[in-house]
């Protein structure tokens, strides 16, 4: 039997666990966009962001199977394990979420997810 000092802290567990739960579940539901704003150049990185335009370039890196993106004067880049099975042309209507970094000193958007790609093909 539990002294009164563990049944306390049992259900103390148990109100943080479902506390956790409910909020990943609520979270899932909710997205990322409430939490993404329009990319802009004065984005700091590893700030979430989203962006919404044309593909003006898609280059398929050979080694490692990364896409790079232009999308206006930004550079989306999608690591391997997003872009696989992702197939992508020049006009192409782009919407996708990231996170800001600077590579090569200037800023592009990172995707992590395929969940985090909208591609709409424009015939």
């Amino acid at each position: 039997m539990l002294v009164r000092q563990e049944r306390i802290a049992l259900l103390l567990l148990i109100v943080v666990t479902v506390t956790v739960v409910a909020a990943h579940a609520v979270l899932t539901m909710v997205g990322k966009q409430p939490f993404a704003h329009p990319f802009s150049d004065h984005a700091a990185d590893g700030e979430l962001v989203m962006i919404d335009g044309i593909v003006e370039k898609a280059t398929r890196i050979e080694n490692g199977g990364h896409l790079s993106l232009l999308v206006g004067n930004t550079t989306v880049f999608i690591p391997a394990s997003a872009a696989q099975g992702l197939i992508v042309h020049k006009n192409d209507s782009l919407f996708a979420y990231g996170v800001v970094q600077t590579y090569r000193g200037k800023k592009e958007i990172v995707v992590s997810t395929p969940e985090d790609i909208r591609i709409t093909t424009v015939p």
